[in-house]
Formats: structure tokens, sequence, C-alpha cells
């Protein structure tokens, strides 16, 4: 039926967070409710009747008196919304299976999708509302209720319009830089040339549907670009916390926290303070693209897009701060709030679903954050080829716990050898470095630096970019030891003349040399 239960491997199972069984011996047992709210509201599970568990943990079959009866008083409760606000199973989610002389009932409980958590029982969300961890049912908290009732809006959180609140306490210096970035990913938008209002309202940082046409942020606006003592009143729990611990004798060789008054304390800063910070270490081998260096390798987009993943998944009203760690051998990001499509879901990929979209959006724009849902797998495959140990993913919740998720991106090497795919594309990587350099210094023996020696600067380009068609003009002027705008008139007369094309668009796109 699932992969949570194989009639083959009864005597192999023992109850935990996915598995719960109920002795059903006087009729449909009183808890299975409590057990099919838990389930549906955090990873899905079975629920087996007609089975108890020793003190040893193993399971035996106690015998169900009258399955049919059973399982139709099942299906009378299950479509009852005075008992369970939602029924999610289907007739092949409720199968009878024979062990030995006894027969048991497997439940198999799917997770809720967004929209209809929390499942609760009784009539009742705030006392009939359960999670479920590896010590089984626990009645969830108006806390935790309310979260998953902000989970469920179609328009997410960040999307609210403060009317209390005005676009002109900005910070300045944020919305500069974004605009910057978002100017140079975007060369012929039309929004680079709106004011800062109208630009707001595109991206959606703000909004003119106000109750007197004025335009205001949005919730979004007001985390992306807002200052710290602007931003708190609205999220009175917001705190972005960074803490780098490089050497075990000191408590913190660097930290950055949104209170400290350094910078303005928002989440774009944050992101782009940290962001450097992690990845400072990391080898810089010339000629892969990003939003901030030239050099970003694969390794540095996956943490870019973890750590942007993390702010963007993250519930601004929960009690528990953003905690970036960096360490020597790791680095751990945690966020307050669950997955929302599911840990599984997320793993697989191909659906993005971001608690804070307008968040998403505005990160998405300057090249960060993947549509496609495929961020996360992607993250786990750059790790694979660069040989490393594989990421965790950890989700906490509980009584005693807000919510929360927690990516661990370990540095250290597995123990086998690195991956045969690491060693190809380390070697491929070296045999274009050297091309590449030998091209440079064979054009540099022929002073093309020389403003009058086009001809020769046209040439370079063309080698330049039958190497690396995804070169930038910045990149091409840093290895040809030329200006920008050198390297700007020559790809402008070599489009003219139908030499080269560019095909696609921004980062994914590419140069094609059509006559050399």
């Amino acid at each position: 039926m699932n992969e949570m239960f194989d009639l083959s491997k009864f005597d192999e199972y023992r109850e935990d967070n996915r598995r719960e069984v109920k002795s059903a011996e006087g009729g449909l047992p009183q808890t299975l409710w409590d057990t099919y709210s838990s389930m549906a509201n955090t990873y899905g599970g079975v629920i087996i009747c007609g089975v108890k568990e020793r003190n040893d943990g193993t399971w035996f079959t106690t015998g169900m008196k009258d399955v049919s009866k059973l399982k139709k008083n099942f299906w009378n409760q299950a479509n009852d919304q005075k008992k369970v606000s939602i029924n999610l199973l289907s007739e092949s989610d409720v199968k009878a299976y024979e062990v030995g002389e006894d027969v048991i009932l497997v439940i198999n409980v799917p997770i809720a999708d967004r929209e209809t958590r929390p499942v609760y029982i009784n009539g009742d969300m705030f006392r009939g509302t359960f999670k479920r961890t590896n010590e089984g049912d626990y009645h969830c908290t108006p806390r935790e209720v309310k979260a998953m009732l902000r989970d469920q809006a179609t328009m997410s959180p960040d999307m609210k319009v403060l009317e209390d609140e005005s676009i002109s306490d900005f910070d300045s210096d944020s919305l500069k830089t974004y605009r910057m970035l978002y100017t140079a990913r975007h060369t012929d938008s039309a929004w680079s040339k709106l004011p800062d209002d109208k630009f707001l309202i595109q991206i959606g940082a703000a909004s003119d549907k106000t109750s007197d046409g004025s335009i205001r942020p949005t919730a979004a606006g007001l985390l992306m670009f807002g200052q710290e003592y602007r931003i708190t009143p609205q999220f009175p729990e917001y705190f972005l916390d960074y803490r780098e611990k490089l050497d075990p004798d000191i408590r913190w060789t660097d930290r950055v926290q949104t209170q400290s008054g350094d910078f303005s304390g928002n989440v774009f800063d944050f992101f782009r303070i940290v962001y450097s910070k992690i990845t400072a270490d990391f080898k810089k081998p010339f000629m892969t693209e990003g939003a901030y260096r030239v050099e970003e390798t694969p390794k540095h987009l996956a943490v870019r897009e973890a750590l942007a993943n993390c702010l963007v998944n993250t519930d601004y009203f929960q009690s528990w701060s953003v905690v970036i760690e960096r360490y020597p051998d790791r680095i751990v990001m945690s966020n307050p709030g669950t997955i929302i499509p599911g840990k599984k879901q997320m793993m697989k990929g191909g659906i993005s679903e971001p608690r804070n979209k307008n968040l998403f959006k505005m990160f998405n724009l300057i090249g960060i954050g993947d549509h496609a849902g495929s961020g996360v797998p992607d993250i786990f495959d750059v790790w694979r080829v660069e040989g490393l140990i594989e990421p965790q993913i950890e989700e906490r919740f509980g009584i005693d716990c807000p919510d929360r998720t927690t990516l661990i991106l370990p540095l250290i090497k597995k123990e086998s050898d690195v991956s045969e795919k690491s060693h190809e594309v380390t070697k491929k990587s070296h045999e274009v470095t050297k091309k590449s350099h030998e091209v440079t210094e064979n054009n540099s023996e022929k002073q093309v630096n020389k403003p009058e020696d086009m001809k020769m600067r046209r040439q370079m380009v063309i080698d330049m970019l039958k190497t690396y068609p995804n070169a930038t003009t910045t990149s091409i002027a840093q290895e040809l030891g030329i200006t920008d705008r050198q390297v700007r008139t020559v790809l402008e007369q070599l489009k003219a003349s139908g030499i080269i094309r560019f095909e696609g668009y921004g980062r994914s796109g590419k140069w094609v040399i059509i006559d050399s």
C-alpha cells in the first residue's frame, strides 16, 4: 500500500513517529483520531489496528472480532466533520491484512497540504489539533495552530500592506544597492527607470491598494529594506543572528546580528553581509558567474541558495530567531517554521512553496532563488559532486520547542575518494583555465591593450567566448586586462557584424560564435 507498511516486515517494525499500533479489541480505538490528526499535521504515517506493543517494543496481534463493522464505523466517523475536520483518505488507504490467524486493519494517513492544515478533531481547532514526535501524539499549542493558519493562506503573510508605515523609512543605501543589482541583471527593464515608489510597487515591496490611495510598504518591503527599529514593532520576534565559531577557545570569532546598530538590520543587508562571511574561505577559481562575484563556484551558489531559502521561509511571527552558524567543518542554518510542502517533497524538488512569496520574488529578481523548486536537490547535488558529506535537514516541533527547520552543510570530505564526476569537473576546469591563460599571455605579447589595436582586441574577445560562452563583460575585461567599456564596444561591433549573438537571458544565457 505504501512505503510505511510492508506485511512481510511486520515482525521487524517498531512504533516511531510514522507508525502507531492500536489494539482495537473493543472496537474503534478512542485515540485513533488523535493520531490521525497528528500524522496529517506532521509527516503522515500508518495506524495499525489489532496490534499491541510488548515491553521490548515488538508487536503482537490481538485479533478483531468484526473487521467489516470496524471499517464501517471508521468511515462514518471519517466523513463526520463533527468528529474530524477533513477526510484525507480514499478506499485504498484502508486495508485489512491477515497475520497468522488474526486480521489487522492498516490505515494510511497522508500529510495534509497547507490549505487544509490544521487537521483537528471534535470540532475544536485549538483543543483538537495534534502533532507527532517520536514520543507520540501531543496537543498543539495555540501558537502552533496560528502558525498553521498563517501558512494556510493563499496570500502569504509578507503580502500584507502596512498602512501605518511609510516607504520613506526604508534604508536608502539598501534600496540603492538592490536597484543596482536589479539593473545589472535586467539591463533593458522598464522598471529600472521608475522612481523608487513605483519600483517598490512592481517588486512587491509596496502597494497603492490602501484606504487613501497612498503608497505604503508591504510586510515584505519592510523586512527587506526597513530599518531594524521600524521592523520590530510589526514583527516583535524579529531577530537575525550570524555566529562565527572558527576558534574553539573563543565564543565567537565574528558575529553579525540585527540589533547591533552596525547596519540597517534588514533582511537584504543581513543576507549580503552573512553570505560574504560564510563563503570567505571558499576557493575562487577563475570564471564562474554569480550575483556578487565573478569567481563564484557552484558551491558558492549552493550556499547562497540555502541562505536565501532560510530567510524567505522564516516564520517571522515565531518566537525563535534565525541563527546562521559557521564552524570550521560545517555551516548550520536554522529558521523558525516548518517546511510547508513537507521535507519529502522539498528533497524531491519540483514544487516551490515559499512561506514569504514577496520576499522570494524580490530575491529572485536579482538572480537568487529557484522558481522551479529545485534549489534543495541542487544543493545536495553540488555537495555530492564536491565529494563532501551529505547535508542534513532537520525539523523540530513540540510543546517545549517552537517549530524550527535546520539545514546542516558539512564542509569536510567523505572518507572515500572524491567522486569520479568531481575529478572530471575539476580536471576540465583546470584545462579550460590553462587554455584561457595561454590565450591571454599570447595576446599580451602582441600589445593588445593599445586602444588602436581594435582588430587584435576583437580576436581576443572571440577566443575568450569560444572557451567561456557564459562570460560576462566584467569577467572578460578582468581576464584580458582591458576596461568594461572597451569590452562592450567590441561586443557591440561583433554583434553588429553578425559574428556573435547572445542566446538566452541573464545568467543562464550564453554567447554563440556565428563566424569567427
